[in-house]
């Protein structure tokens, strides 16, 4: 499934109205969720990933989208920040 969108985007950065959040809390949006990832090998049983990575048995992958970036830390890393997520109703 692919999805047309016609017209222009919304412009980057804060809104008129909101000021940008520093506390650290940052609204996403969620694209896709699937399951981990499963061991996937060569033949001759050579991964075929350049990092070889366990995904846990009962874990999900998240695809979220930011929609201003700009509140996101200049330096983001996954050795450096960890994430924790807080789910609401719409």
């Amino acid at each position: 499934m692919v999805d047309i969108i016609i017209g222009s985007i919304q412009p980057t950065g804060t809104e008129a109205g909101k000021p940008a959040t520093h506390d650290g809390t940052v609204e996403a949006e969620i694209l896709n969720v699937r399951p981990p990832r499963q061991s996937i090998k060569r033949p001759e049983g050579e991964e075929r990933r350049r990092q070889f990575r366990q995904d846990p048995h009962n874990g999900q992958v998240l695809t979220l989208l930011i929609p201003n970036g700009m509140a996101l830390p200049k330096d983001l890393d996954g050795r450096r920040y960890k994430v924790k997520l807080r789910f609401m109703k719409k």
